[in-house]
């Protein structure tokens, strides 16, 4: 049982327990385990805090020993956004590939085994999945981790997205409430404005998180955005409008709810993260998400300080700040249980499928995903391409460190299979020279938001129409090349399942043709 260190009194070990910090390394450092003792009730991870599985599960062992219910969370989305698998790409496609596909049982299954494998690794709660409407195809930071912009559809994926993650015994954090899907800025750089009026937010950024409390999402993740339909002066974050009256009163949900990172600068350059958490607990919120750049002791000690501080002069309330730590420890006590309960019955069930099918429903997904679009003159490709690779700006959510595009699974397909990098105005040029003889297969995400990108594509198929095109992002420009084929997300198990196609392994069939 977890024993709380003498002389913290309750108030204190309530504004721990709403904290979710993060640190650096690979094992849990020495202020981490001591606060732990305190009352600090979560931990996030990230991709700096993982290299291998078996890494991972001492990691959580080790954060278990001192506090044995503590809930440790990640951003595991699978797709683009990978933790688990953040040096090597991950192996389930995300959620626009799953959407792309639009068959539910199959979205639950990756939602499955993805749990199933957090769950091994001493994982309990997972930020995710994404129930955004990828209504604006500008958008920065949602893209290809939506199942698509289609309303419905977003909320059947999530709904079932949700009831995988929870059969597998990781808690769903469905996010980002109300919705950041019609966004044409990224909250991590500044305050993202929403102007839909009330009953397009309630037909279509709203019924996604309808499906997913219906489904039973333990947990739900606030947005940091300015919906002025909902509250015209505060980000949903900081709303009690929008947290207490329309999430918890209207909605009818119950469960936990977290704010998106603190740091990030639709808060933090506004706020501040003390001044920000204050006013998230006090408009609704449950547990503070901190960590992904401040990482350290000083941070929790100055969040904690900060949310004393509110109690003690008034701002805010004492019952809110206990009801939020309440709730952090209902979610830790449903995981205890859900992890004793195991994944028998869904496996049993037959909904899993056999356990060698499970291990490989990623590569199924990723296969079954691809829309591939090839012309009369197409060749198949018979000696190893030159892959240039048309490399935009990393999305802050995905990271830079992880690889995506199909150079890798070429190469093992086609050993002597070169590969470039490119950016900016002469970048067609540039692959050109490079590429010499070879066959070109020319890679990009997501075409139509960059426009030097369909320049360098321009240069390409002018000089060599034999060029093959890969779309790893949303497939919103019309399809052009010898071969085009939209992976609806760069996952590593995206690139290899373009790349069978590309070396010939799976057929092109159902293809269209122009």
């Amino acid at each position: 049982m977890t024993t709380i260190a003498s002389g913290t009194d309750t108030l204190t070990r309530d504004a721990l327990t709403v904290l979710q910090p993060g640190f650096t390394g690979t094992t849990a450092p020495d202020w981490l385990l001591r606060r732990l003792g305190e009352g600090l009730a979560s931990v996030g991870l990230f991709g700096r805090n993982i290299a291998s599985p078996d890494q991972l599960a001492s990691l959580t062992a080790q954060l278990r020993a001192e506090r044995d219910d503590v809930l440790v969370a990640i951003d595991e989305e699978g797709g683009d956004v990978t933790r688990l698998e953040v040096r090597t790409g991950s192996s389930f496609p995300g959620n626009h590939a799953l959407g792309a596909v639009d068959d539910v049982v199959l979205t639950r299954d990756v939602a499955f085994e993805l749990g199933r494998r957090l769950a091994a690794c001493g994982v309990n709660l997972n930020w995710a999945p994404s129930a955004d409407v990828n209504s604006n195809p500008d958008n920065p930071v949602i893209g290809v981790r939506s199942f698509g912009a289609d309303t419905d559809l977003v909320a059947r994926h999530t709904a079932a997205y949700v009831t995988g993650l929870q059969a597998a015994g990781v808690a769903a954090c469905t996010k980002h409430f109300p919705g950041h899907g019609d966004t044409a800025v990224d909250s991590h750089h500044a305050l993202p404005r929403i102007d839909a009026d009330l009953s397009v937010l309630d037909a279509r950024e709203l019924a996604p998180f309808r499906a997913a409390i219906a489904a039973g999402t333990r947990a739900v993740m606030s947005a940091h955005i300015l919906v002025p339909a909902l509250d015209p002066d505060l980000p949903a974050t900081l709303s009690r409008r929008i947290l207490t009256g329309l999430l918890r009163e209207e909605l009818g949900y119950d469960g936990l709810i977290v704010t998106d990172g603190m740091e990030m600068q639709a808060i933090a350059a506004v706020y501040g993260i003390e001044r920000g958490s204050v006013l998230a607990i006090a408009a609704g919120a449950d547990a503070i998400c901190v960590g992904g750049g401040l990482a350290d002791d000083d941070t929790v000690r100055l969040l904690r300080d900060a949310l004393v501080s509110a109690v003690r002069t008034g701002e805010l309330p004492e019952e809110r700040l206990a009801d939020a730590a309440a709730r952090v420890r209902a979610l830790a006590q449903w995981t205890a249980s859900a992890a004793r309960a195991g994944s028998s019955g869904y496996a049993e069930s037959g909904a899993a499928g056999d356990s060698e099918g499970q291990r490989e429903v990623g590569l199924v997904a990723a296969r079954r995903a691809l829309t591939v679009t090839h012309t009369e003159a197409y060749v198949p490709i018979t000696d190893a391409p030159y892959v240039a690779a048309l490399t935009p700006v990393a999305n802050i959510a995905v990271g830079e460190e992880t690889p995506w595009g199909v150079a890798a699974e070429l190469t093992r397909l086609l050993p002597d299979t070169e590969t470039g990098s490119f950016a900016g105005a002469d970048a067609g040029t540039a692959a050109l020279s490079a590429a010499g003889p070879r066959r070109i297969v020319a890679v990009v995400r997501d075409e139509h938001r960059h426009p030097w990108m369909a320049t360098a594509l321009d240069a390409l198929l002018a000089a060599r129409p034999d060029t093959i095109v890969v779309e790893m992002g949303v497939p919103q420009a019309p399809p052009r090349g010898a071969l085009h084929i939209a992976t609806h997300g760069a996952a590593s198990v995206c690139g290899r399942a373009a790349a069978e196609v590309i070396a010939g392994e799976q057929r092109v069939t159902g293809a269209q043709r122009e």
